[in-house]
């Protein structure tokens, strides 16, 4: 049977590194998987999603309502599936996604009142799932990392240049706000939540990378 598992995760959870550790899982365990990283940027696809990181339909992420970025993102994981890996996933392979159409309900969802919560995430299951058809995720992972924690991340990863900060990274409420969104879409779509800190720090790489091959080797 085929299978889709999603790592998700705020940026400077962590999220492209153990994507790394968990292909190389799957290497030493002979496992057949394909990964795949969206949005595609390389792909004509993206040319809204990178016109809407890039601020050119506004500097705020508010800008753009949720459905209209959550449209964005979905032609691009569309065109995604069609062209790259609609094949390996109906032949059996195991397909790793570094984020997916679970990212809506991160990024996008945040914009609504929390009264609206549950109706953008039917609209965007349906969307996705169902009118556009693409598959539905077998396994979610989300990362948990408080913002405050995940900006030092990105911080050091940008060598000190905040400019470097899409409109994403660089607003801190808004991605408090999808943290919300997260670990409440998680409780209700059954993701499997990691917590990746203690005491106000980071776990180690391996020790959260052990936890995410407890939870995908029980999936396979």
């Amino acid at each position: 049977m085929p299978k889709l598992i999603i790592i998700e995760g705020l940026d400077g959870s962590g999220k492209s590194t153990q994507v790394k550790l968990l292909e190389e899982h799957f290497q030493n365990n002979n496992i057949d998987f394909l990964k795949i990283k969206l949005p595609d940027y390389d792909s004509p696809s993206s040319t809204l999603v990178n016109m809407y990181l890039g601020g050119e339909f506004g500097k705020s992420a508010d800008d753009v309502n949720a459905y209209a970025a959550g449209a964005f993102y979905a032609v691009d994981r569309f065109a995604s599936f069609k062209l790259k890996w609609k094949d390996a996933y109906e032949n059996g392979t195991v397909i790793l996604a570094d984020r997916y159409a679970t990212s809506n309900s991160i990024y996008q969802m945040e914009k609504l009142d929390k009264s609206e919560w549950d109706e953008y995430l039917e609209w965007s299951e349906d969307f996705e799932y169902n009118k556009i058809g693409i598959p539905k995720p077998d396994l979610v992972i989300y990362l948990d990392v408080p913002v405050e924690i995940s900006q030092r991340l990105m911080t050091k990863r940008y060598q000190g240049d905040e400019d470097k900060k899409d409109v994403h990274e660089a607003n801190v409420e808004f991605l408090n706000s999808c943290r919300n969104s997260a670990l409440y879409t998680a409780k209700k779509q059954n993701w499997r939540v990691i917590e990746c800190t203690s005491d106000g720090q980071m776990k180690s790489i391996d020790e959260i990378h052990k936890l995410i091959c407890d939870i995908v080797d029980k999936e396979l």
